[in-house]
């Protein structure tokens, strides 16, 4: 039997960066169990910033 967790460790290590960062960043907005539309509306002021940051 394979062994899933393992398997998602492996291919996770493997993954490209933003791959890495997307998920510690899930990982971390569901630990805190922040309302769904906050996260998002959240995400949605962070993400403009960064696009707002690269035109610079």
């Amino acid at each position: 039997m394979i062994n899933r967790k393992n398997e998602q460790s492996t291919s996770l290590e493997t993954a490209p960066e933003e791959i890495k960062l997307a998920v510690d960043l899930i990982q971390l907005l569901e630990e805190n169990e922040l309302e769904l539309e906050t996260t998002i509306q959240a995400l949605e002021i962070v993400l403009a910033d960064f696009k707002n940051k690269r035109k610079k």
